[in-house]
């Protein structure tokens, strides 16, 4: 029971002594980590809990990763060594992700363990599967109030299933993510009924006041997050006595991350379903999980603390597990989940989070014909830290908030909120000339912001061309989904969400569904359609040409070396408001520059670009799209069109810029 190093101390004793059927170089990294983790995570702990039990806390939370690592599998011990010795694994230009929702893919996680095969065709590596977790019957957010942790909704099948899963996932190179729901539990969770029992320890767990004195002074300066469908902060719950604090929904209770056991919980959580052998871990709502009075209750310091502790203590037990910021907050707040906290420098987080700014700016483009408003968000952003990287994605389960910040609008002349609802009428179909088929979910009656559902072929037109009977739109259409997926795949690991590769529309079935039917999310979360994926092998269906579209692309990408996350970006000024023009340069991979054409008319782009994104003569265009012409002095670039300028070469040294790199 010892390990070379440094005299051990007695917390170190306590926590070898749960490693001993362990290897003494198991024993020796274990502690190496611990000790890291101890330098990184002891000040954090003293912000949140005060200093004299902050060394308890750490121990509390170090004895739980242990007793994860002594359980933990072989074959996910083997992973974890692999993976530590080559840390930003994640960033590599081939990881390509899928997400589903179980019981529409499947429907049972049996059933899904059998279309292993079909995402290992499509060159998935990541792979997230939705509402699995064990969740109260509807209404639950979409599976996001849970009421076991460490189960899954019986309807789909069994822990063992999962488990199943996960390794079949594993043998094919694919890592399963599952969802941590951060900030809430259902009511009808253990330790909300503990609460409502009268377990003193368990009403901890959660906000909760005697009358509405304190309750009235956080609303006024709370947001709603749905202000049609769940109005207020607060609920008075009847069997406890007290208003409790109900962020999303009433049926869905915030935790309290002020007490300490909550946050031990969460990690012994996380730990859980990472020895069931998910390989990352989305952190739902994690914006959320900190409260201070005069705020908006989001993006607090602490929450950043919350999850930087949480990765490093999943670290310390399983090393090669990642975690992922799901957080949809404004721009100005989205780098602080990868690490990057401006002044304070970089400190590890999150290893992925969500690109929305990106999401976003790619539809005001396709909708506007115009790439001033992308060029300068995406200029803007901090620089992401270098052992980070982006989950891109063109659409999700979620609405489409309309995140265009008031100040990036106003750097090139557009109104903020004119351009949010120019953005909501033109894809919910009305706006005329308008090629999108969607619907609003959701309007905020104080800002006037409107969001948005629809599947990614709806919201791009190939619903309305289809209908029209027009195949000049479809096939405009089906450029739109390839741009708007080349764009993703050009900044991060792109996310496929389920039935975007053939094409599917809208699901207005959902409608007929009393649960569903007040939710017009569930319009993008279709059933999937194993017809139309047979339809895909049919050359000349719709089906065929989008699979073919977006097959290629992503084949392309996992070969271009340039595209590997961990470098650096920096938009380029294009010549033409209608080209979003961007370089790329990694190190030890190369460099590339980026040209697309967002607009519905061929645009010629000047060949010095290629010198002002450090490529030379000898650059080439990877990507292929039919109508790209380069030639002596100008780049032709066809309506709706990518291109990717290349060497590959890591050799060169990557030049100066004057726009701001992140």
């Amino acid at each position: 029971m010892t390990a070379p190093g440094p005299a051990s101390t007695a917390a170190e004793d306590a926590l070898l002594g749960l490693l001993d059927a362990l290897a003494p170089t198991a024993q020796a990294r274990f502690l190496t980590r611990y000790r890291r983790c101890l330098v990184d995570c002891r000040a954090s702990l003293g912000t949140l809990y005060g200093d004299e039990a902050a060394d308890a806390v750490a121990h509390r939370l170090a004895l739980a990763a242990a007793r994860s690592l002594a359980d933990r599998p072989t074959d996910l011990s083997v992973l974890d060594a692999v993976r530590e010795v080559d840390p930003t694994w994640f960033q590599a230009p081939d990881r390509l992700g899928y997400v589903a929702y179980c019981e529409r893919f499947g429907p049972t996680i049996a059933d899904v363990e059998q279309r292993v095969p079909y995402l290992r065709s499509l060159g998935v590596t990541y792979f997230h599967l939705m509402k699995v977790i064990a969740a109260r019957p509807d209404p639950n957010d979409g599976g996001f109030a849970v009421v076991d942790y460490r189960d899954v909704d019986p309807a789909l099948g069994t822990l063992d299933d999962l488990t199943s899963l996960a390794g079949a996932l594993r043998a094919a190179g694919i890592s399963l993510c599952v969802d941590v729901v951060m900030n809430h539990t259902a009511l009808e969770h253990p330790w909300a009924e503990a609460a409502r029992a009268g377990d003193p320890d368990k009403l901890d767990y959660y906000l909760t006041y005697p009358d509405r004195t304190e309750p009235d002074e956080w609303e006024t300066s709370l947001p709603e997050v749905f202000p049609e469908m769940a109005p207020g902060n607060f609920t008075w719950d009847e069997t406890l006595g007290r208003w409790v604090w109900t962020t999303f929904n009433t049926y869905q209770w915030d935790l309290n991350y002020a007490n300490p056991s909550v946050l031990v919980e969460m990690l012994e959580v996380m730990l859980f379903l990472a020895n069931a052998g998910v390989e990352v871990l989305r952190l739902d709502a994690v914006a959320f999980t900190w409260k201070r009075k005069g705020t908006n209750c989001q993006n607090q310091p602490e929450a950043h603390l919350i999850a930087q502790i949480l990765r490093q203590f999943t670290n310390l037990a399983a090393p090669g597990v990642l975690v992922k910021a799901e957080a949809i907050v404004a721009p100005t707040d989205l780098l602080g989940y990868l690490g990057q906290h401006g002044a304070q420098g970089e400190r590890p987080e999150c290893h992925l989070a969500y690109h929305n700014q990106l999401m976003v700016m790619i539809w005001s483009a396709l909708a506007s014909g115009d790439a001033v408003l992308l060029s300068s968000a995406m200029r803007n952003l901090p620089r992401t830290p270098h052992d980070a990287g982006w989950a891109t994605y063109v659409r999700c389960h979620d609405d489409i908030g309309w995140a265009v910040d008031d100040a990036d609008a106003g750097r090139v002349g557009i109104g903020g909120r004119a351009h949010r609802a120019f953005l909501a009428d033109w894809y919910r179909g009305d706006f005329p000339g308008s090629f999108a088929m969607g619907a609003s979910f959701s309007v905020n009656e104080l800002t006037g912001d409107e969001r948005t559902c629809g599947s990614t072929a709806s919201l791009a037109g190939l619903e309305r061309a289809l209908a029209a009977d027009d195949p000049a739109a479809v096939d405009l259409a089906i450029r739109r989904v390839t741009l708007a997926y080349g764009l993703a795949a050009s900044f991060g690991m792109p996310l496929l969400y389920m039935g975007d590769e053939i094409g599917l529309l809208n699901d207005y079935g959902y409608l007929d569904d009393p649960a569903l039917a007040d939710d017009s999310r569930w319009m993008q979360r279709p059933f999937m359609d194993w017809d139309a994926v047979a339809r895909a092998e049919q050359p000349g269906t719709v089906e065929a040409n989008v699979a073919a579209a977006l097959g290629r692309l992503f084949r392309v990408k996992a070969a271009t070396a340039a595209l590997r996350q961990g470098g650096d970006a920096w938009i380029l000024e294009s010549g033409d408001r209608r080209v979003f023009a961007f370089g790329r340069y990694h190190p030890r991979a190369g460099r590339l520059l980026g040209l697309a054409n967002v607009s519905l008319v061929p645009v010629d782009v000047s060949v010095a670009r290629l010198a002002e994104a450090g490529l030379g003569a000898d650059a080439r265009e990877a990507l292929g799209m039919p109508g790209i012409v380069v030639g002596p002095t100008r780049i032709t670039l066809p309506a709706l069109s990518l291109a990717w300028f290349t060497d590959d070469l890591a050799e060169r040294v990557v030049p100066s810029v004057t726009s701001r790199a992140w």
